[in-house]
């Protein structure tokens, strides 16, 4: 596999974490939710991220689920691993393990203690220094760490940080960071993709981004409005994300989100079943019955735009 680099675009889904109805993990079901994810427009994954409840394994289920995954994909698309953690040694050593197994690439999140331009600037700084050569993804989502980096300081991460390849791209509202970042002339350019469900996507791809990094039920949304947007037709992208905008704002809801995404990605036959490892939340009755009517509109729009 070819390593991760600023060049990379499209679509890199957020994949969820396949469990069977025990709880154990289902690498049978695994291998299912990459052809669901590649058929459908994906051009990278990412795995170990938030909601793929990473917290909810251990270190050796870790790495059996990032294997089965890049054995998987056999070479096809790049696979991004998150490796966030709150000592550098358990980073190092994922990391190691991972990119040995034939990942591209691995993501870090600030830890959440951080709250000054310098102490952000020195924590990525020891990040870039344990993985060595390892090419890895800046995580910026202050709405889960409550940890504001300014574009300046991506600046000079990026600057000074030739292995930093990559900003995923989660602040909101953020349209005017990914403008300061683009509108630099001498800025290393590197690759942006974003998040948030694609909620803003059109205008994040109109102020620069290259795509998206983020989870959905319905992953050919996102690889329709990128392809759309680089076909230079931005009413079609439009069109395609109108049609999925309510199922994906149900979808972000914080504490159920999850829930609801496993529930459709069951349905759809990505995944056999929509467990989650507790902590967990449960759809209930009336929460079945509003995705079922937003799907129901969802197919309609569909159709209306062909």
């Amino acid at each position: 596999m070819n390593r991760l680099d600023e060049t990379a675009r499209g679509v890199f889904i957020i994949a969820v974490t396949p469990f069977r109805d025990d709880g154990a993990l289902d690498l049978a079901g695994t291998d299912g939710l990459v052809e669901f994810y590649l058929e459908r427009g994906a051009t990278g994954l990412t795995i170990l991220g938030m909601m793929g409840e990473a917290p909810k394994l251990s270190g050796a289920e870790a790495l059996v689920f990032t294997r089965r995954v890049v054995q998987r994909v056999a070479g096809r698309v790049p696979v991004v691993v998150g490796v966030s953690s709150p000592g550098f040694a358990a980073m190092r050593d994922l990391s190691t393990a991972v990119m040995e197994g034939g990942a591209a690439g691995v993501m870090v999140a600030p830890q959440p203690n951080l709250r000054t331009d310098d102490a952000i600037f020195g924590y990525f700084r020891q990040v870039a220094e344990t993985l060595g050569d390892i090419p890895w993804v800046l995580q910026d989502f202050p709405q889960a760490n409550g940890v504001q980096i300014a574009p300046g300081v991506i600046r000079r991460v990026v600057d000074a940080l030739p292995t930093c390849v990559m900003l995923k791209h989660e602040d909101w509202p953020g349209l005017a960071k990914i403008s300061a970042l683009r509108d630099v002339p001498d800025m290393r350019r590197i690759s942006i993709l974003v998040g948030n469900g694609g909620l803003f996507l059109p205008e994040e791809l109109r102020r620069g981004a290259d795509g998206a990094m983020t989870g959905f039920a319905f992953p050919e949304m996102m690889a329709g409005v990128v392809a759309a947007h680089e076909a230079g037709d931005p009413g079609r992208a439009a069109d395609i994300f109108d049609a999925y905008l309510p199922l994906a704002r149900y979808e972000q809801q914080p504490g159920p989100g999850l829930a609801v995404r496993k529930f459709v990605l069951a349905r759809r036959g990505a995944i056999p079943s929509a467990a989650q490892r507790a902590p967990r939340v449960t759809l209930t009755a009336r929460d079945i019955a509003e995705v079922e009517f937003l799907l129901a509109r969802q197919e309609k729009r569909l159709r209306e735009i062909g």
